[in-house]
């Protein structure tokens, strides 16, 4: 073995070994050009991996197939935001202005809407944790204006 192999193996045995996965590379450039004023935007089908968007402004903005991977939305407003086949998964939405939006065949496991507001929303064909779902129904009203589906009825709520 010559001196560069020796050199490498060395490298190789007392270096830590870094990698990021590609939805990670993925999601640092789709954050690259976020604001905390996105109203209105397209933004299809990006990736949100671990992402700050507390109280960034997503109102009427197309996110749809969007996905959000342990992301915080705290506070955010998403009003009138079109989140159709969106992914959140253990993702917070606590205390975010959700009213208007349309959140049709979302998957939304282990993701928290404490606090937020949901009136007039869309939930149609949405999975979520049992108890997000209870906790949603005692608190939705309001009919959808886009698809004119009321929330509890797109909830299922008894």
């Amino acid at each position: 073995m010559g001196a560069l192999g020796v050199l490498l193996a060395w490298c190789l045995a007392v270096s830590p070994a870094w990698a990021i996965t590609a939805p990670e590379l993925r999601s640092q450039r789709s954050l690259q050009d976020l604001q905390p004023d996105m109203h209105g935007r397209n933004l299809q089908q990006q990736e949100f991996l671990k992402a700050s968007l507390a109280g960034f402004d997503l109102s009427g903005t197309d996110l749809r197939g969007a996905v959000f991977n342990s992301s915080d939305l705290r506070g955010t407003d998403l009003q009138g935001a079109n989140l159709e086949d969106v992914v959140a998964f253990a993702s917070h939405f606590e205390d975010a202005d959700l009213r208007g939006a349309v959140l049709r065949n979302g998957m939304l496991m282990q993701s928290h809407f404490k606090g937020a507001r949901i009136d007039g929303a869309d939930f149609s064909d949405a999975v979520l944790d049992l108890p997000e779902q209870k906790a949603l129904c005692q608190r939705a009203t309001g009919t959808n204006p886009v698809s004119g589906v009321a929330t509890r009825d797109s909830l299922a709520c008894r």
